[in-house]
């Protein structure tokens, strides 16, 4: 009871000056939601890399072909043509950790379907290019192991290919002419949306690495090898072996003349993902700048109280009030003022991210924690910075109270 009292007289003093309380409580309400919406922000490039992490495939580990360095002169990535299918099958072959291998080769040409054409990346796989990136078939069918056997001219469509070629009508069974040769589509992919770097991955061809390596490049190597490990945990081993063998079949002992190079999705994104936490702590670092101005500025409204309503703590102490009663007093009502403006302050955050999202198209993830983090930090405001006031209310000597003007 003695409690509900104390709150209620904190409440009758903060509504007796609305508008000091209310400015009081702008920089609270600043900061907290300036905390909510930072938090929001970088949770959601976090999960947004996540996604795109997913939306590379299962346990992914990609093999390419590497730059090159000997007797001083060095090569640029993807200069060295030695990647070969034989590296492929035996990695298949000596890791036991693989789960499904694909070839891959891959170039840019114009292609043309009727009226319409596009430029777009032709990529050559296997069967297993598909489970390996986790890519759905939206409709028709994947190409067979007799399509790679023959070099069969058949290929699938990425969803932005499928609806720029073909705005009306079904994209099965049709021909696309891709450097003048024929291809018959046989499926659409269903839309991955963009990667880690921004690039579409739906604006792409995918046809047998056969085929994109005999009759469209004539070539023999290979530009890249995807490989998918049978759990992820085994991964980062997996990657380890690779390199092994592939130094060991290239012949190379210095691990500085690798004309390779093995890479995980998750060490792809780590970069990125290091980024986006540097970010969110930097920005959160100025959101709190912003809490702590707002607490100062509730020490001084308090401060500014105390001396305001000095009689009046004279009177309370003068009937019986004990020290402890009028620092919980006005330890309260600094309280009150900070968590009522970190409960608007969450719900202006909450807005804000929303409005980041709705108006600039920025990924914000609002969660539970931060929530709850950013009210806790604004109650902890109100008790440090009202501390120091209410304990002054408390320690003044009930006769000078009295007597003060």
């Amino acid at each position: 009871m003695e409690v509900l009292n104390t709150v209620r007289i904190a409440l009758v003093a903060i509504q007796r000056n609305k508008v000091r309380s209310a400015l009081t409580m702008l920089g609270v309400i600043i900061g907290v939601a300036s905390v909510i919406a930072m938090i929001a922000l970088g949770s959601g490039a976090r999960a947004s890399i996540d996604e795109q992490i997913q939306s590379q495939g299962t346990n992914v580990i990609y093999v390419s072909a590497g730059s090159w360095g000997r007797g001083g002169v060095r090569g640029g990535a993807g200069t060295i043509t030695t990647l070969t299918l034989e590296d492929a099958q035996a990695i298949a072959n000596q890791v036991s950790t693989v789960s499904r291998w694909s070839p891959v080769v891959r170039s840019r040409a114009q292609v043309i379907a009727g009226n319409q054409n596009w430029s777009t990346a032709i990529e050559g796989g296997n069967e297993d290019y598909l489970v390996i990136r986790g890519w759905r078939i939206a409709a028709g069918e994947n190409f067979t192991a007799r399509d790679l056997l023959i070099a069969d001219k058949v290929c699938l469509l990425g969803a932005t290919v499928a609806r720029t070629l073909f705005p009306e009508q079904d994209p099965l069974g049709q021909i696309v002419r891709v450097r003048n040769l024929p291809f018959r589509v046989v499926g659409v992919l269903a839309p991955k949306g963009q990667d880690q770097r921004g690039d579409d991955q739906d604006d792409f061809i995918l046809a047998p690495y056969t085929t994109v390596q005999k009759k469209l490049l004539g070539i023999t190597y290979l530009h890249r090898i995807f490989i998918s490990a049978t759990r992820p945990e085994t991964v980062e081993d997996t990657a380890v072996a690779i390199t092994r063998i592939m130094r060991q079949r290239h012949s190379i002992q210095n691990p500085e003349e690798d004309d390779f190079s093995v890479r995980t999705v998750e060490e792809m994104a780590s970069a990125r993902v290091e980024m986006a936490n540097t970010m969110t702590m930097l920005l959160m670092s100025v959101a709190s700048v912003s809490l702590l101005v707002g607490g100062i500025g509730i020490m001084n409204i308090m401060l500014v109280s105390v001396t305001e309503r000095t009689r009046e703590i004279g009177l309370r102490m003068a009937v019986g009030a004990r020290t402890r009663d009028i620092l919980r007093q006005f330890l309260t009502e600094a309280v009150g003022l900070s968590v009522v403006g970190g409960a608007i302050g969450i719900a202006v955050g909450i807005l804000a991210s929303r409005a980041l999202t709705s108006g600039l198209g920025w990924p914000t993830s609002i969660t539970t924690s931060s929530i709850l983090i950013a009210f806790a930090f604004s109650a902890a405001v109100g008790i440090f910075f009202g501390f120091y006031p209410a304990r002054k209310a408390a320690n003044l000597d009930p006769i000078d109270a009295l007597r003060y003007e």
